[in-house]
């Protein structure tokens, strides 16, 4: 699994097109973003199965609420 963002990616793109910078925090403002998106989900999902009233969040419940988050993220 990557740990980082692809940085050569975003160097190739900054060369392409001079109006795009990437800042030196660039890679950590991914993983934050990464983060706070799986805590939300997993907070939901969770909610999700206790309102199911089981004890385990499954698979089923982090699908449902994937859809919902995803559609909430995109605005």
């Amino acid at each position: 699994m990557v740990k980082r963002a692809p940085r050569s990616k975003l160097k190739s793109l900054m060369k392409k097109k001079s109006h795009i910078r990437v800042g030196t925090a660039a890679d950590a403002m991914v993983e934050l973003g990464v983060l706070l998106f799986l805590h939300s989900l997993a907070e939901e999902a969770r909610a999700r199965a206790f309102e199911g009233k089981t004890a385990t969040i499954k698979a089923q419940h982090v699908a449902a609420v994937a859809k919902k988050v995803l559609k909430r993220a995109r605005g």
